[in-house]
């Protein structure tokens, strides 16, 4: 009985270094997890290709009191970006030249309102939300807003604002979803 207990042992440790190993293998070869709701929850790959509108980045926020924030209300994990942050998975959905207007109806570019743009006033447990206030806002050369255009609780542009193209890590490619 004890050889079979010790056996078994042996083939779950076995099997947790071969799954820890093939998941670091497939890290370092460019595969992303996203399990948020901020983009469609699934694999992605990094890809060599260009930050445009509707590409779907992986980036460090900033460092921020809205994003210190974000990581102390359990918005955003931590990580290995400045201030401790964890990266973050969105969308482009503006970019160099696109105008951005912030109400309390929703998040418009260029004149047309984003589906499930609508900023929230409260989060799920009562708190305040943070807000990005702007009328018309042209973007600039380098910067991106990023969005979910999957949910309405997504933390994402309509609080935090513009993002720098510096801050994007890659952009990535969704492999499989759900």
């Amino acid at each position: 009985m004890n050889r079979i207990i010790r056996h078994i042992g042996a083939v779950i440790a076995i099997t947790g270094v071969v799954f820890f190993m093939l998941a670091a293998a497939i890290y370092a070869a460019g595969g992303r997890v996203n399990t948020t709701k901020s983009i469609p929850v699934g694999l992605y790959w990094v890809a060599s290709a260009p930050i445009e509108t509707g590409s779907y980045v992986i980036f460090c926020p900033p460092k921020a009191g809205v994003f210190d924030d974000a990581k102390a209300r359990g918005y955003i994990g931590a990580g290995p970006c400045p201030g401790g942050y964890g990266y973050m998975m969105k969308r482009v959905l503006a970019a160099k030249d696109d105008l951005v207007s912030v109400t309390d109806e929703g998040v418009h570019v260029n004149g047309d309102l984003l589906p499930l743009s609508a900023p929230r006033d409260v989060d799920g447990a009562g708190r305040k939300m943070p807000r990005y206030h702007v009328l018309e806002y042209t973007l600039g050369a380098s910067e991106l807003l990023l969005m979910s255009d999957v949910s309405a609780t997504s933390f994402d542009g309509r609080y935090y604002g513009p993002i720098t193209r510096d801050h994007v890590k890659a952009v990535i490619r969704p492999v499989i979803t759900w």
